[in-house]
């Protein structure tokens, strides 16, 4: 039974009660098929509050014919119109004279090789494509009509065969098996939302139907404001570093000279990740100025600080040899995206080398920072060209490489992660050098999970630090532990413009320590 036209002007309650009325029960699918499903819902949700009728719900798969399969279903498969254009030309066709009588050069090219599989059509001897049976059985068109007239096909293999071809797909569809309730009714009482004081003074409260409230309502969608997955690791993270007693370095400084980047740390001015194909460089302005207090608080000397870090790339100086090589000042002035955040952390050093504490040396300190960091990375799956870096570095008296690895195992179980192993590495700026590696459950293997290491004396020394005060710091990017804890497999998901929106709505907020 078609929808009336009265059901499609907006009564489609009053059409589904007029229906019901008729035959109990009734599939929306047969008596309501011109109206949309959503539509149907909302009128059998409004119906069923009023317990007028009762519905179940019937998902089902029903096979589509896609383009290609409309046109087969229309005018024949691809290799029956060969065989009747061939059938209808006695001395068979050229491949261009084929294709002139289809009118379709696809469909003549497809054609011919299932005709020539099917043995419906041959080569004659002067190379003309000829009919070579007198009748065949579009058996391809037969199954599509099929198709387009129920649905379905009795064989499934037809259906999952003509689906590889791309002739039809499945499309989920919903109707709903309809039921008369306990309150059923042709006509539907007016239900009042409010009781108000002219009810009240007259009672017709008392005999009013009062629409009932839907406690299982969402209510409206507030589009309200989410915080991005890696800020709410992020936030995770400072949690962490504060409980510690660390101190958050000021990290708003994206663009850093060579000398801070790379010439502070003990980094070689031929170092490949000096490179224009790792380092993203300034073009303009091109240089900066020399390292200097931008202060008045700041009392670090700068000048001999430049002239200790020149000299101990140059001569060699602290105990060490240096690397030999002229050390260019204008290099170190290059300005650059920085490519970590540790520079930073020997800006934030090089002050404390100022500072006094009750005995007249500088007091042992921890620092934090977690920010963004750029290299010249090929974009994949698993890297871009900018990303976070969580740094943390601790100073302090009589510090070993024991106690390193004591305050990673506390740090990183805090954030739920266990059975840390260390790899012995090779830093510019550390000696010793570990990357940490921990057993990751899910892959059932060793994934490393950061880098870690002692800051050489080339580089403290420099500063101003004594020599018997002790720098080790460790860093690992933002971005892996948040890819593991939301299940992202592609960083281009999580970072950039490729990222979903609701994606970033919908998810909860982190707990490091749970899994």
């Amino acid at each position: 039974m078609a929808a009336s036209h009265h059901g499609q002007q907006g009564d489609l309650p009053s059409e589904i009660l007029e229906l019901l009325s008729k035959n109990d029960p009734i599939l929306s699918s047969e008596a309501l098929p011109l109206q949309k499903s959503t539509d149907v819902k909302a009128a059998l949700d409004r119906l069923a509050s009023r317990s007028m009728i009762t519905y179940e719900t019937i998902d089902r798969e029903e096979a589509m014919l896609e383009d290609e399969g409309a046109e087969i279903e229309a005018n024949g498969s691809h290799e029956a119109r060969v065989f009747e254009a061939l059938r209808k030309a006695v001395e068979g066709l050229t491949v261009k004279e084929l294709e002139a009588a289809i009118g379709d050069k696809k469909a003549a090219s497809l054609g011919q090789g299932k005709a020539f599989k099917s043995k419906w059509i041959a080569k004659g001897k002067d190379g003309r494509l000829v009919a070579s049976t007198g009748s065949i059985q579009d058996t391809t068109r037969e199954q599509l009509q099929i198709i387009q007239k129920t649905r379905t096909h009795p064989d499934p293999k037809v259906v999952a065969d003509l689906k590889k071809r791309k002739l039809v797909k499945m499309q989920k569809v919903i109707s709903f098996r309809i039921h008369k309730g306990l309150k059923f009714a042709l006509e539907m009482v007016k239900e009042e939302t409010d009781l108000t004081v002219d009810m009240l003074a007259s009672g017709a409260w008392k005999t009013a139907a009062f629409k009932p409230y839907n406690f299982r309502s969402l209510g409206t969608d507030q589009n309200a404001g989410a915080l991005h997955p890696l800020n709410k690791v992020r936030h995770e993270f400072r949690q962490i570093f504060f409980e510690m007693g660390f101190e958050e370095m000021p990290t708003n400084r994206f663009v850093e000279t060579g000398f801070w980047n790379f010439d502070a740390l003990f980094v070689p001015q031929q170092h490949p990740a000096r490179d224009l194909q790792d380092t993203f460089y300034i073009s303009d302005p091109k240089t900066a100025d020399k390292p200097h207090a931008e202060t008045r608080a700041d009392k670090a000397d700068y000048e001999a600080y430049w002239n200790n870090v020149k000299d101990v790339h140059q001569e060699g100086k602290y105990g060490s040899i240096g690397y030999r090589y002229p050390w260019a000042e204008d290099e170190s002035l290059r300005l650059v995206l920085r490519t970590h955040t540790t520079a930073i952390s020997t800006a934030m050093l090089h002050k404390l080398a100022s500072k006094k504490g009750p005995d007249g040396r500088p007091p042992p300190a921890r620092y934090f920072s977690i920010d963004r960091v750029f290299r010249n990375e090929t974009v994949d799956a698993t890297h871009l060209a900018e990303f976070h870096q969580v740094e943390g570095v601790i100073a302090d008296y009589g510090l070993s490489l024991g106690g390193l690895m004591e305050f990673m195992q506390i740090f990183f179980t805090k954030m739920g992660i266990e059975d840390l192993r260390f790899k012995p590495a090779y830093n510019p700026y550390t000696e010793p050098s570990m990357e940490i590696f921990s057993f990751h459950k899910g892959l059932n293997k060793l994934v490393e999970i950061g880098n870690s290491g002692m800051f050489r004396p080339e580089m403290l020394e420099a500063m101003g630090l004594p020599k018997d005060m002790r720098v080790f710091g460790w860093g690992l990017s933002l971005e892996r532990p948040t890819m593991i804890k939301y299940k992202v497999n592609n960083i281009r998901e999580l970072l950039g413009h490729k990222v979903d929106l609701a994606f970033i709505e919908r998810n909860p907020a982190v707990r490091l320590e749970k899994t």
